[in-house]
């Protein structure tokens, strides 16, 4: 496979569709042009896998024409016909059919790839309410090395007949395994089994009629395959035509991976339906390796399918589905590639420690803001429920630390005078963030006080010798650190003498940069609450405790205006009315937990960076959460991205000696935390060489062709 950087399949994902087509029961010469002509489209629109309905070459609703020895002749005569179709098609076809095998008939799935005829499922669990017990017989009762007897068509005398798995080997870590209709509801799985065994995707050419409520009973059996299964799964109803004599048919087709849904159809079309996704084959391989019931569940099962290994030839010049829509080597003579198969489907989303509606963030808040109450609580209780103190400036992290506070305080029937706040200014701390500290305490009903640090840094800069203590303007780190140290000294000893825990407010994002002082400074506390959240995460609860109104009007407004100013370590004076600005410095959060996301969910610096691309490159397209105001709506180039991606990877690696050692603190997001007790072990001595190496290639590739 050859593509460019562009492409979806170099950064290890496949596009996939599922399709419904009006149907034309008992006149497979009507499908079959249908089902090539829909394959045909995928296949320009970049799909290497398409699934069709049950029976789609000649129609479910046949009754006992099924055993019309016209019709089936007629089905084998559409199978030939649709291999020659699509022949030139680097796709993976799977269209239902029933077939004479053995002497009897079966309703199967059949395979199709580059003309040929490459394997075969039968249902295995018949519907007794669809009466198929009365035409067709299972799949469990055919022999192992049976074979279909149709030499006109070809590939189909060798090819494999049973449930088993069909390795791509020209996309890395695709591998398709099928269940027929309601063997995607039987008491046993046979789409587990075969993900067990090493599919990566589950394709369900099925045939439902419509009733109440039957659709999401479908997408729920589909949603948990695909996440017990850690696979994709694909669902590809049959709809309009189908005989309506005792039911309705909806023709939905959808497809999820590892739980989520990435795509559908709506019900009831009146044309052919095509959902497109593209599946994510490396997060899958790392989820597969990651969960080691995975492996064992791999070893108790009893067989192991057949499996064989074909080539579609993706990427290749000349075919249908070669999906690399920004090379200038595509044949002139194909179909132009469609507007929407440029951008990987779903588009990649730009907060993914997130969901992407509203409802699920609100829903993730108030989990997450549950998780910090109890872990903070449990900790105060098992020690004999000491005082809380922490550092207030006015910031993000130290207010949803408050907000924490204040909530366990409530929890635990304590006086508000348990929790001790401090607001500790230094040279740089402006006036409006120290207001902001004061008028947060006062809305919740805590006392705030006040100790000056200047005093205490400016000694212990003039004791060794800083040039700051002369009166040089030289603010380097060791300025910095002086104060953010001192502040939590100043601390820990109110803790000692008032009977407390200091309460740390560190949250993810910083952990995983390194932007803390190490030992004595904000890297470290008693216990802390913010260590698995992400900053922006940390912007988005906020706002939903300003739309909950959980602390009342006067602090829902303290809230907005902390939301509303620059984030800051406010260590360095001089700036004028802007504050010292964080980003401006280490760069953009929102960019940085993109990158430290995907990087521990093990992909490459330049699968990464491409991700970023696809999700930040244009702000008018996506889905944003709705109240993430329009001046926070950003967009980056390709370069700016990999000059990001570069500093964060520096940082990320260099810093891990401060992840090593750092207070307990509840997780909120399973594997993606940065706790070396729990989620991410890793040397502290580690290079990261190789991966700055990635991104360095790929600066100067793009340097080259300005």
């Amino acid at each position: 496979m050859n593509m460019t950087f562009s492409s979806p399949y170099a950064h290890g994902f496949a596009r996939v569709a599922a399709i419904t087509i009006p149907s034309h029961p008992g006149e497979p010469d009507r499908n079959v042009p249908e089902i090539a002509a829909a394959a045909r489209q995928a296949a320009r629109q970049g799909a290497c896998i398409a699934v069709f309905p049950e029976m789609s070459i000649s129609g479910y609703t046949l009754d006992d024409l099924v055993f019309s020895e016209c019709l089936l002749a007629s089905v084998e005569k559409g199978i030939e016909r649709l291999a020659k179709a699509t022949s030139d098609c680097a796709q993976l076809i799977v269209v239902g059919a029933p077939l004479r095998i053995a002497g009897q008939i079966y309703d199967c799935a059949v395979f199709l790839a580059r003309g040929k005829v490459i394997a075969l499922t039968p249902k295995v669990f018949l519907s007794s309410a669809a009466y198929e017990k009365r035409y067709f017989t299972s799949g469990a009762h055919l022999p192992s090395n049976v074979h279909w007897y149709a030499p006109q068509i070809p590939g189909a005398s060798e090819a494999p007949i049973g449930n088993g798995i069909i390795n791509i080997e020209d996309v890395a870590g695709l591998a398709v395994g099928a269940e027929v209709g309601s063997d995607g509801t039987a008491a046993r799985s046979l789409a587990l089994s075969l993900a067990i065994q090493g599919a990566s995707v589950i394709v369900n050419p099925a045939a439902y009629p419509a009733t109440l409520g039957s659709d999401e009973q479908q997408q729920l059996l589909a949603a948990a395959t695909s996440r017990r299964g850690i696979c994709a799964y694909l669902h590809a109803g049959a709809g309009n035509g189908e005989s309506s004599s005792d039911a309705a048919w909806e023709g939905r087709t959808f497809i999820y991976q590892d739980g989520s849904k990435l795509a559908e159809t709506e019900p009831f079309p009146s044309e052919t339906q095509i959902a497109l996704a593209d599946i994510d084959l490396t997060a899958l391989a790392n989820r597969r390796r990651r969960e080691s019931g995975f492996a064992d569940a791999r070893a108790e099962q009893p067989e192991k399918p057949w499996e064989i290994k074909i080539r579609l030839g993706v990427g290749a010049a000349g075919a249908a589905t070669a999906f690399d829509p920004w090379a200038n080597h595509l044949c002139s003579e194909q179909p132009e590639v469609e507007e929407r198969g440029v951008e990987l489907v779903p588009r990649p989303a730009r907060f993914p420690f997130l969901p992407s509606d509203q409802e699920g963030i609100d829903r993730a808040c108030r989990q997450t803001f549950q998780i910090q109450v109890y872990g903070l609580q449990k900790r105060l209780q098992a020690v004999g429920n000491p005082k809380m103190v922490l550092g207030v400036s006015g910031g993000l992290d130290s207010t949803q630390a408050l907000l924490v506070c204040t909530q366990v305080a409530a929890c635990l029937g304590l006086d508000k005078s348990q929790i001790l706040a401090y607001t500790l200014p230094g040279f740089a701390t402006s006036a409006g963030t120290k207001s902001h500290a004061y008028r947060l305490c006062e809305s919740l009903g805590i006392k705030c006080e006040e100790i000056d640090i200047r005093p205490a840094a400016r000694q212990m800069l003039a004791d060794m010798g800083h040039p700051f203590a002369e009166g040089a303007a030289q603010y380097d780190v060791t300025f910095e650190n002086v104060q953010a140290g001192l502040r939590t000294d100043y601390l820990f000893r109110i803790a000692n003498h008032r009977g407390g825990l200091v309460i740390g407010t560190g949250d993810l994002s910083e952990a995983a940069l390194g932007w803390c002082t190490y030992g004595v400074g904000d890297h470290i506390s008693h216990y802390s609450v913010n260590p698995g959240i992400p900053k922006t995460m940390l912007q988005h609860m906020i706002r939903w405790v300003c739309r909950q109104n959980l602390f009342g009007d006067a602090c829902t407004q303290v809230l907005k205006d902390i939301l509303a100013q620059e984030i800051s370590p406010e260590l360095i004076p001089g700036g004028g009315e802007k504050l010292q600005s964080t980003q401006d410095t280490i760069g953009p959060y929102e960019l940085h937990e993109f990158f430290l996301y995907h990087l521990l969910l093990g992909r490459e610096p330049r699968d990464i960076a491409y991700l970023a691309h696809q999700a930040w490159s244009d702000k008018h397209k996506g889905a944003w959460p709705a109240d993430l105001p329009e001046a926070d709506r950003h967009q980056y180039d390709l370069e700016t991205i990999l000059r990001w991606l570069r500093e964060f990877l520096r940082r990320f690696f260099t810093s891990q000696f401060k992840r090593t050692c750092v207070p307990g603190g509840p997780g909120i997001t399973s594997g993606f935390g940065l706790s070396p007790r729990s989620d991410l072990r890793m040397p502290s001595d580690i290079s990261g060489r190789i991966w700055i190496k990635q991104v360095d290639e790929l600066l100067s590739a793009l340097e080259d062709e300005k």
